[in-house]
């Protein structure tokens, strides 16, 4: 039985070719795709990053206009709870208003009795924080106005105008008991009001502070640098009696001490009318509480 030679070979049967559509049609197909790169403007990932950003940055810009005009503390505190916080603040203004009152009468004695000129600067250091304390009153007097930034910096204004009135007065007395060589007479009475001065203020002025870091009060915080400033005088006025109970030829430490505290308390009120009469002009359109 004879093959045929010519019939074809199934084992060496080419591989079917696959026809692209296109070509069907007299299209020829492209012959070089590349797929779509990451990273570019089609990229639904970088396109969501970038929407994202643009909302986080439109939602913090609508809270700082939202937030113009107002504390810190309007962004922390819940407001039943900086009502409570300002309830306190006029308490403890209340108190300190009335120690500082008693403070201001004794030193006062002192400084005639015993003509000391610390003694005076103290006096009139509690004759200004019972100033400083009323401000702070009128500043939480209205409940509405808690977190006012506007009514927050007139307070500050006023208590750095009264810093600077305070600070001339007692510059001044210092510097004529220097110059009139007046010497301290030291007593029982004046050891007894200076231990009790620079404890109770040093007590209001920690409270004070306290109070003033929650409200992002400065306000309340420059009350308390008064009263920390009248418990440094008050023990100031105990120590340079001491050194001049033992060494008379250091008389001029009580007027030095009044010098010292006056020129503080005058750089710190020129720093707060430095800091908050631009801050007043800015938040005046601002002002929603009167």
């Amino acid at each position: 039985m004879t093959t045929d030679s010519s019939a074809p070979d199934l084992s060496t049967a080419p591989n079917p070719t696959i026809v692209d559509p296109a070509a069907q049609n007299g299209q020829c197909a492209p012959t070089d795709q590349h797929p779509p790169k990451r990273g570019t403007q089609g990229d639904p990932f970088s396109m969501d990053r970038d929407q994202e950003m643009k909302i986080s940055e439109s939602v913090q810009f609508s809270d700082e206009v939202e937030n113009r005009g107002l504390l810190e503390s309007s962004t922390r505190l819940k407001p039943h709870e900086a009502q409570s916080y300002r309830k306190k603040a006029l308490w403890v203004s209340w108190a300190s208003i009335l120690v500082t009152i008693a403070l201001a009468v004794a030193a006062f004695t002192v400084s005639i009795m015993r003509h000391s000129a610390s003694a005076f600067g103290f006096a009139f250091d509690a004759v200004l924080d019972v100033l400083s304390s009323i401000i702070v009153l009128w500043r939480y007097s209205n409940a509405a106005a808690v977190h006012s930034a506007h009514r927050e910096y007139i307070a500050c204004v006023v208590l750095g105008v009264v810093f600077i009135l305070s600070s001339m007065c007692i510059v001044g007395k210092a510097i004529h008991d220097l110059a009139t060589k007046l010497l301290p007479e030291v007593g029982d009475f004046l050891f007894s009001v200076s231990i009790l001065s620079g404890i109770l203020c040093i007590i209001l002025a920690v409270v004070k502070f306290m109070l003033g870091r929650v409200l992002t009060s400065r306000a309340l915080i420059t009350d308390a640098f008064n009263s920390l400033v009248g418990g440094i005088m008050g023990f100031s006025i105990l120590i340079s009696a001491e050194v001049f109970k033992h060494n008379p030829n250091v008389w001029y430490l009580d007027g030095m001490t009044g010098v010292l505290i006056g020129l503080i308390i005058l750089a710190y009120g020129v720093k707060l009318l430095i800091d908050m009469v631009p801050r007043v002009r800015q938040t005046h359109n601002y002002e929603t509480f009167e």
